[in-house]
């Protein structure tokens, strides 16, 4: 009896002072020379920093880390390539493979294991658009039409069944930080209109639906709405190279563009000699652009060069907050350049038209 009671103490003294909240990271990497760094980075609020540093010795490493209940991604980088993994409660055991760091993966929970068949399904997909692309570029050399039109169409069956593989990967990981991350990014490249993102949003478990991704989500979602097509364009002021403010209600004209684009982005840039080319055609007729520049904070010299250069010469406001600018946001912009075209009463008659799209439907209402 008294041996009995003697374990029980120590039991209690070792449960007593084991960490409950800390949780371990460790892992094998075969191949990968003693003293090789495995940089643990976390990423919150779009920014990434460094947690810590491990060295791997004999083919593993190990570290210990805080546990959050906040639901969070964390990387590991190896040679310059990252491995995403996702911490909770659970000890983690990860495997890198030298010679391919891309199919490197953690396991320990329902989130990494979800990552990873995400991950799978990915590279998959990745190796079909690669032989579609060889495919495609040997068919054009050959001048084959049918296969370069069989080819095409194959693409976009791609194209259609990752969408919908997205789509189902949030519905089904409800619980999973990454699935939100997902739909924030489907949303951005259009692969997700308003309400399927706010649908998405609301099958979340509370603790990522409370997370602020999923409320930027929600916001950039009831924005689109508001700015869709044949609603009214939400007004605002802001400020102009010359300092001053403008509203959007002064800079109205017959038709007007609103016109989202910035200095730093390639795109915008290169479709700017063609807005310049429909105001020319079409300001003396009614057509007024107001242009908003996404551009950061420090840079309105760079702005300012940038409208002389391209020759933009109609209305220009900027709150130089790149992509934390209030105008975006209101108008559900995640991706630039944007065009909104509105009639004169400020209604939403087109939205994104580029190249000879816009200068047809301009045309086809002042012409």
């Amino acid at each position: 009896m008294k041996y009995a009671i003697v374990a029980f103490l120590l039991l209690s003294q070792v449960a007593c002072t084991t960490d409950t909240n800390s949780y371990t990271l460790s892992g094998s990497a075969d191949g990968l020379a003693d003293g090789s760094k495995v940089i643990i980075y976390s990423l919150k609020d779009n920014r990434t920093n460094v947690i810590d540093t491990l060295f791997i010795k004999s083919g593993s490493f190990s570290g210990s880390f805080t546990k959050t209940a906040e639901p969070s991604m964390y990387f590991m980088v190896v040679n310059n390539s990252s491995i995403p993994y996702f911490p909770e409660s659970e000890d983690l055991k990860a495997t890198i493979y030298k010679d391919s760091i891309q199919a490197s993966f953690v396991t320990g929970n329902l989130q990494n294991d979800s990552y990873r068949e995400f991950a799978i399904n990915s590279r998959k997909v990745t190796k079909l658009r690669t032989e579609i692309s060889d495919s495609y570029r040997a068919a054009k050399k050959v001048n084959d039409g049918v296969l370069i039109k069989k080819l095409q169409q194959q693409n976009v069956i791609v194209t259609k069944n990752e969408v919908a593989f997205k789509k189902n990967f949030a519905k089904e990981n409800p619980n999973s930080i990454f699935a939100l991350l997902l739909v924030s990014e489907m949303l951005s490249q259009k692969q997700l209109n308003a309400r399927e993102a706010s649908d998405l949003v609301a099958n979340f478990s509370p603790k990522i639906a409370n997370t602020s991704i999923a409320k930027e989500i929600t916001d950039a979602a009831q924005n689109l709405k508001n700015s869709d097509v044949g609603g009214k364009a939400p007004a605002f002021t802001a400020n102009t190279p010359q300092g001053g403010k403008l509203s959007l209600k002064d800079a109205m004209g017959e038709y007007t563009i609103i016109d989202f684009w910035a200095s730093w982005c390639g795109p915008c840039r290169r479709e700017n000699p063609n807005v310049v080319r429909v105001y020319n055609k079409y300001h003396d007729k009614g057509l007024n652009i107001i242009s908003v520049s996404l551009d950061k904070a420090g840079q309105k010299d760079r702005w300012i060069k940038a409208i002389k250069k391209d020759k933009m010469d109609w209305f220009h406001v900027s709150n130089l907050q790149f992509w934390q600018d209030p105008i975006a946001k209101q108008y559900g912009v995640r991706s630039i350049p944007a065009t909104f075209l509105l009639d004169k009463n400020g209604v939403i008659i087109a939205k994104d038209l580029r190249g000879k799209a816009l200068d047809i439907k301009v045309g086809s209402l002042l012409d």
